[in-house]
C-alpha cells in the first residue's frame, strides 16, 4: 500500500447492535477492494475480523479489528467494532480511533439499543455517521418500516440516499437518489437501469429533501437555493458531505453484506460523504512540561496515542492513531506518561492477524508499534523534543465482580500473571485481591466478558480458570456491654503459664474499629503484660463468635487482673485475653453486620417503575430520582450481597439501556431471617474443614 496523507484518509468506525451483520460488512468491503479471494463467514469463523479462538466459538466479535483496505486513491482504515454490551471497552477504543462512523441497522430487527447507543456515542464526541440498512436479502426485512423507526428515533436529520429494490420479495438492487440513477445487481457487480416505475415518485421526492439539505447545509449554497430553488449534483454533493460532517445530516444507505449488493457504492459514499482525516480534531492535550492546555495541529513533530494494546504469538503491538507529523524509523518515541524514551521500531499496519510492515505512518492514519517496553493503552507517544500528553481514553468502568481461582491446584501463580496479561489488552478488567475474603476477583462489564477473559487464559497462556461468587466481607459486632474473666493457667513441671484478665467490651464510637483502653491501677497487671492483652484482643477479633467473621466497632477496656510474680508472660495474657474476648461477645448481643452500598442507576423513563419494583425485592431503599436528559437516575441504597450480578439483571430489566455507579457507604445489621442462615453455613464450612 502506497503512502498516504490526511486528506486522502477515512477512519470509519463500523457499530451498532449485536448480530446486525457489522463483520459481514467489513469482510464484504475488503473483497470489493481486492484483498479477500472469498467472502468469509461468521458462522465459519473464516472472515478476516473475527480471528480470535474466543470469537470463532462463539460467532461473535469480541475485539476490534483494523481493515485498512485502499479505494479511489482514498486509504479508508475501517475499524469493526463489536456489538455486544460486555465488550464496549472495544467499541470505546474502536470511537477514538474513528473520525467517523457507519451505523449498522438490521433490516429486520430495526433500530435496537446497540444502534441508540452507537448515535449518542456519535452525538457526544462529534462524529459524523452514516446509516447502513443491512440484510435487506432476509425474510421480512421492511426497509420502508425500519425507516420509519430510524426516523422517529433519531430525529429529520436522517435522509436516505438510496432507496432498495425489491422484486419478488427479493432485494435486486436500489435507487441512488443523489444521481437519480437505479443500480441492479447481476451476479459479477452492478449494473445501471431505469428506475422502477413504482419508486419514481418517491425517488424524487427524497432528491428535493436532499437538495434542500444539502442547501441548508451551507450559506452559499442556500442562497443559490433560495434563488434558482435547484442545485447542481456537484453543489448537492458538496452541500451533504459539509451536513454530514457538522452532524447536521446523517445519509441512510441500502445494502446486503451477506449477498454484497450495494457494498461497492457504500465504499463510494464513505469516500464522498464521511469526512477525511485532515478534518479531524485531536482529542485535549497539555504540555508535558509546563502542564498548559495546547491544540495540537497536524504538522509538526511526532505524537501519537495508544489507543489498544494487542499480544499475538510474535509479541506485542501498541496500536496507536498519529495526529501530529509522522513517525518512521528516524524518530525514537518518548512516552511522556512513563517519562520514559522507546526505541526506534518501524510501524506496520494490521488488518485482522496479518501484520504488514510499512516505512512510515502520517498524521491522521492509524497502525501500529511492535514490542514497545514502557508503554500501555492510553500512553502517549511523540518526539522528545515537543512533548505533549494526550488526555486519557475514558473507558467503561467496571461492573461486576467474580472470584476466580485456577481449577489445577499449584497454578494461581499462573491465572494471576495471565490476567495481568490480558489486563494490559482489556483496561475494563480489574484484578484485585479481597483483603478480609482472601478472593481473587476478577472485574469486568459483565458475566460474558468475564468467562471471554477466562478462554482467553486458556487459549494464550494454557492454564484453566474457574469462577465463583464472590464471598461477601460480612462482619460481626456488638449492640451491648459485657463483661468476662479470662483466665490462662498452664502448669506442667518446670515453669508455668499464668494471667488473668477483667475486661469490659462495649460499642466503639461510629467509624472506629478497634479502641483498646487500659484502666489498670495498683500494677494488677504489670505495665510490660499490658502490650499482650491487646495484641491478643487483636488476634481474637480477626474471628468474630456468631460466623467467624472479623469484629469491629469494639471498645475492650481492661480494668482488673492477677499476675503471679514468675510464672506470668505475654503468651498467658494474651491467652487470657482470647478467653475474655470470646466469654463476653457471646453475651453482648452479639450481630452480623453486610457492606451497604449507594447506587445511582440511570434507565429511561420507561423503566423506572421496574427498576423501583426490583430494588425493593433486593432490600434496597430508594433515596430519590433525578431526572436528566434521555431519562433518570435512581439514587439508591442496598446490600452488597443483594446486588453483585445486579450489571447483568440491569441490562435485562431495561434492554441493556440502564447504568450504574456504586459506592460503598457503611455496614448494616443483616436481617436476623437471613443471618441464621449466613452463620449456619459458615459453622458448616468449619465442620466440612476439620
Amino acid at each position: 500500500m502506497k503512502e498516504y496523507t490526511a486528506k486522502d484518509i477515512r477512519n470509519i468506525g463500523v457499530f451498532g447492535h449485536g448480530g446486525e451483520g457489522k463483520t459481514t460488512l467489513t469482510e464484504a468491503m475488503l473483497f470489493n477492494a481486492g484483498l479477500l479471494d472469498r467472502l468469509g463467514k461468521v458462522e465459519n469463523g473464516t472472515t478476516a475480523t473475527d480471528f480470535d479462538p474466543e470469537e470463532i466459538s462463539r460467532g461473535i466479535s469480541i475485539n476490534l479489528a483494523l481493515a485498512p483496505l485502499e479505494w479511489k486513491n482514498t486509504k479508508v482504515n475501517v475499524i469493526d467494532a463489536p456489538g455486544f454490551f460486555d465488550f464496549y471497552g472495544e467499541v470505546t477504543a474502536a470511537m477514538a480511533l474513528a473520525d467517523s462512523a457507519l451505523i449498522v441497522i438490521g433490516a429486520v430487527s430495526g433500530p435496537v439499543v446497540g444502534a441508540e447507543k452507537a448515535m449518542a456515542m456519535c452525538a457526544k464526541s462529534h462524529k459524523a455517521r452514516m446509516i447502513a440498512i443491512n440484510q435487506l436479502d432476509r425474510e421480512n426485512a421492511n426497509f420502508e418500516k425500519v425507516m420509519k423507526e430510524i426516523s422517529e428515533k433519531f430525529g429529520p436529520s436522517v435522509v436516505p440516499i438510496q432507496l432498495p429494490i425489491i422484486e419478488g420479495g427479493v432485494f435486486k438492487g436500489y435507487v441512488d437518489i443523489v444521481h437519480m440513477s437505479g443500480k441492479l445487481f447481476d451476479g459479477k457487480g452492478e449494473k445501471e437501469t431505469e428506475i422502477p416505475a413504482g419508486l419514481k415518485a418517491e425517488a424524487e421526492s427524497l432528491y428535493e429533501k436532499l437538495t434542500e439539505a444539502a442547501a441548508e447545509a451551507d450559506e452559499e449554497l442556500m442562497e443559490k437555493y433560495l434563488e434558482t430553488f435547484e442545485l447542481s449534483r456537484e453543489e448537492m454533493l458538496k452541500g451533504l458531505s459539509v451536513g454530514v460532517r457538522d452532524g447536521v445530516i446523517t445519509p441512510v444507505t441500502c445494502v446486503s453484506a451477506a449477498q454484497n449488493i450495494g457494498v461497492i457504492t457504500l465504499l463510494d459514499n464513505i469516500v464522498h460523504y464521511l469526512p477525511s482525516a485532515d478534518l479531524a480534531k485531536a482529542p485535549k492535550a497539555t504540555n508535558a512540561k509546563t502542564g498548559a492546555e495546547v491544540v495540537v495541529s497536524q504538522s509538526g513533530k511526532f505524537a501519537a496515542q495508544v489507543i489498544k494494546t494487542t499480544f499475538d504469538q510474535f509479541g506485542k503491538f501498541s496500536i496507536v492513531k498519529v495526529y501530529r507529523g509522522s513517525l518512521d524509523l528516524s524518530v525514537a518515541p518518548y512516552n511522556t506518561n512513563a517519562e520514559k524514551g522507546e526505541k526506534p521500531t518501524a510501524p506496520v499496519m494490521l488488518r485482522g492477524k496479518k501484520s504488514i510492515a510499512i516505512d512510515k505512518l502520517n498524521a491522521g492514519d492509524i497502525g501500529a508499534l511492535p514490542k514497545l517496553q514502557y508503554t500501555a493503552t492510553g500512553d502517549t507517544l511523540c518526539d522528545a523534543g515537543d512533548p505533549v500528553i494526550f488526555a486519557p481514553i475514558d473507558f467503561p468502568k467496571p461492573a461486576i465482580s467474580l472470584a476466580v481461582t485456577a481449577k489445577k491446584q499449584g497454578e494461581d501463580d499462573k491465572v494471576i500473571s495471565g490476567l495481568n496479561r490480558i489486563k494490559e489488552e482489556d483496561p475494563t478488567i480489574q484484578i484485585e485481591k479481597n483483603a478480609e475474603t482472601g478472593d481473587v476477583l476478577i472485574q469486568g462489564l459483565g458475566e460474558m466478558h468475564i468467562e471471554v477473559v477466562c478462554g482467553k487464559l486458556r487459549n494464550k497462556n494454557n492454564v484453566e480458570a474457574q469462577l465463583a461468587d464472590p464471598r461477601i466481607p460480612y462482619r460481626e459486632t456488638i449492640h451491648t456491654m459485657a463483661e468476662a474473666e479470662g483466665k490462662h493457667k498452664k502448669q506442667s513441671g518446670g515453669s508455668g503459664q499464668y494471667g488473668v484478665v477483667q475486661m469490659r467490651f462495649e460499642p466503639a464510637a461510629e467509624g472506629v474499629d478497634f479502641e483498646f483502653v487500659n484502666a489498670i491501677v495498683g500494677g494488677v497487671v504489670p505495665r510490660e503484660f499490658i502490650p499482650a492483652v491487646e495484641k491478643g484482643l487483636k488476634e481474637a477479633l480477626l474471628h468474630g463468635v456468631l460466623a467467624g467473621y472479623p469484629m469491629v466497632n469494639i471498645k475492650a477496656t481492661l480494668y482488673d487482673g492477677k499476675y503471679h510474680p514468675v510464672d506470668s508472660k505475654e503468651v498467658a495474657f494474651k491467652s487470657a485475653a482470647r478467653l475474655s474476648y470470646k466469654a463476653a461477645c457471646v453475651k453482648a448481643n452479639p450481630t452480623l453486620i453486610e457492606p451497604i452500598y449507594r447506587y445511582e442507576i440511570f434507565v429511561p423513563n420507561d423503566y423506572v417503575g421496574a427498576i423501583s419494583g426490583d430494588l425493593s425485592s433486593r432490600r434496597g431503599r430508594m433515596l430519590g430520582m433525578n431526572p436528566v436528559d434521555g431519562g433518570t437516575i435512581v439514587v439508591a441504597e442496598a446490600p452488597l450481597s443483594e446486588m453483585f450480578k445486579y450489571a447483568t439483571d440491569l441490562r435485562s430489566m431495561s434492554q441493556a439501556r440502564g447504568s450504574f455507579t456504586s459506592e460503598f457507604v457503611r455496614y448494616e445489621d443483616v436481617p436476623a431471617n437471613i443471618a441464621k442462615k449466613i452463620i449456619e453455613q459458615a459453622k458448616k464450612e468449619d465442620e466440612e474443614e476439620e
